[in-house]
């Protein structure tokens, strides 16, 4: 999907996530000493608004202007900078402390790209979060993408990351309860399964 189509959906509601940040964010991020952030393909920026709340400087990214100006408004006076652009090329000015990537689902070799811009991104001691929708959700879980190709598991974000420098705190599938209102499209008590990779570079 390209970032036209992306603009015409989050311009047809008022909202296509929820306002919280994701559950996953908010439990592996919540003890980190603020710093500076980078939420890559942020949408209308519910992690990275979050994560200002909590003292964080935060740069939000993702190529729907729509989404980037419904969280700007959002956002409300926090410290976070919108930019309009590939989150699978762009790059900060500075190292940041943190970078997440949740529900980043594109094809591999562009995931590939990401993540490893991603670490680039880091300082030395930084954390890259990413969550995602697992490859096992199209049969055994609920909602998410239908396409195999965006799916991954953590064993696939680990090898996108071969060869950098990394210590891996947690790279782990995690079950992820939906309702019929989840904004992943999920069956009514359902559990929808994702992957999760947690590492700090060195």
């Amino acid at each position: 999907m390209d970032a036209q189509a992306w603009d015409q959906r989050y311009a047809a509601s008022d909202l296509v996530w929820s306002r919280e940040p994701n559950q996953f964010v908010a439990a592996e991020l919540g003890d980190l000493p603020p710093g500076t952030a980078v939420d890559l393909a942020a949408g209308e920026g519910r992690n990275a608004i979050w994560l200002a709340s909590r003292g964080w400087k935060a740069h939000a990214v993702d190529f729907s202007q729509v989404a980037l100006d419904k969280g700007a408004q959002a956002a409300d006076g926090l410290d976070v900078t919108w930019t309009c652009a590939d989150a699978t090329r762009w790059q900060p000015d500075e190292p940041v402390d943190l970078v997440v990537m949740a529900y980043f689902q594109v094809p591999a070799d562009d995931r590939r790209r990401a993540v490893r811009g991603a670490h680039a991104m880091l300082r030395p001691g930084g954390t890259l979060l990413l969550v995602a929708h697992d490859s096992t959700n199209i049969a055994e879980g609920t909602g998410g993408p239908q396409d195999p190709s965006v799916l991954m598991t953590a064993e696939d974000v680990l090898a996108d990351l071969d060869g950098l420098e990394v210590e891996v705190v947690r790279a782990e599938r995690v079950a992820r309860e939906v309702s019929r209102s989840d904004e992943h499209g999920g069956e009514e008590r359902r559990t929808a399964w994702d992957c999760l990779v947690r590492a700090v570079r060195r």
